[in-house]
């Protein structure tokens, strides 16, 4: 039986939502050792392969923000640690247009984003940690020029505000959006949290890097794998449902209260976590978020959402009532058809 989520949401005295946006920003990041990421390894889950998602997000105010920039389109010109550490797993990436082109072809005018143009909008401790970047710092992980000429606006959590056990600041300041502190991945590392409509309320919770799979946060405790899955992940045409008991094997412990993977730690090896222990609570977190039909997760690279959900630029706020979260909530166990196999 799922329990109850740790996951409450102030409700808005303005009644204030924003429109969302989802961009497919046509990245393509391929053969990436998913042993960095997340262990254990699964037959046909041995390296990853994804999208990668960038939100615009509109305010009633005429104020916007994007939400995750994506890969650069000349990737191959990040810092030098950044393309070693790339060559050293032997992956490659694609970009087939900029977030910046996609949003000029359909009459956005960039230069008044929040987080793009205006302002970079950073987490706890990233001016301390990861600035000023190379070549001023021979070993920094960002470029000077990503930020030059730029505000660098740090957020603090120190308004006592918690939207489930995450510490939130309200960017708007009026419950419209959240930026929600979920560092382990990265220094500094944030999630967002938009709400799309009011009556009733229902987010879509821009999850970026918190984790690189959806098999580190489902099943949990609160959403747990259910005997009969439908849509049939194997074959999402078929009226018949997937037993659940062909991937309760897969699971720790036989557990379907516990997700399929955990974060990789850097004692078995190479693993891009700047702190495992902090990524696996932001994790945690999320998993409350999750167990809500109301909230619609979207991870940066979640490839499962592909034929799911509308992309820029159409909007994303009717995902409740068309069902996305829904339907999609356990189309990922694709990725284990091999290890259901052997």
């Amino acid at each position: 039986m799922a329990s109850q989520p740790d996951f409450k949401v102030f409700s808005s005295p303005y009644h204030s939502t924003v429109r969302v946006r989802i961009i497919d920003t046509t990245s393509i990041v391929a053969n990436i050792p998913a042993a960095v990421f997340m262990t254990p390894e699964f037959p046909g889950l041995i390296k990853l392969s994804g999208p990668s998602f960038s939100f615009l997000i509109e305010h009633p105010s005429s104020r916007s923000l994007l939400f995750d920039l994506g890969v650069r389109k000349d990737w191959e010109n990040l810092a030098p640690v950044t393309t070693r550490r790339i060559a050293a797993m032997k992956c490659t990436a694609t970009v087939q247009k900029g977030v910046r082109e996609q949003l000029e072809e359909h009459g956005v005018n960039v230069k008044n984003i929040e987080g793009k143009s205006t302002a970079l909008i950073v987490g706890p401790g990233f001016t301390k940690n990861l600035t000023p970047g190379y070549p001023a710092d021979k070993n920094g992980r960002i470029l000077e020029s990503d930020h030059a000429g730029r505000e660098l606006r740090e957020i603090s959590f120190d308004q006592n505000l918690k939207i489930g056990r995450f510490n939130a600041f309200d960017y708007f300041g009026d419950g419209s959006f959240y930026l929600l502190d979920s560092p382990g991945h990265a220094v500094g590392h944030m999630c967002g949290l938009a709400r799309v409509t009011s009556s009733p309320s229902s987010f879509i919770l821009m999850g970026g890097d918190i984790c690189h799979h959806v098999g580190q946060f489902r099943p949990s405790l609160q959403h747990p794998l259910p005997s009969l899955i439908s849509p049939n992940p194997f074959d999402p045409q078929s009226s018949t449902a997937c037993p659940g008991e062909l991937l309760e094997r897969l699971l720790p412990d036989n557990d379907r209260t516990k997700p399929f993977y955990t974060v990789a730690r850097s004692e078995v090896g190479m693993t891009v976590a700047h702190d495992a222990n902090e990524a696996d609570a932001s994790i945690s977190k999320l998993q409350d978020t999750d167990a809500l039909d109301e909230v619609l997760v979207v991870i940066a690279h979640d490839s499962s959402l592909l034929p799911v959900v509308d992309f820029f630029p159409k909007y994303a706020d009717k995902f409740f009532e068309k069902g996305w979260a829904k339907n999609s909530k356990w189309l990922f166990l694709k990725d284990f058809v091999d290890a259901v196999k052997n």
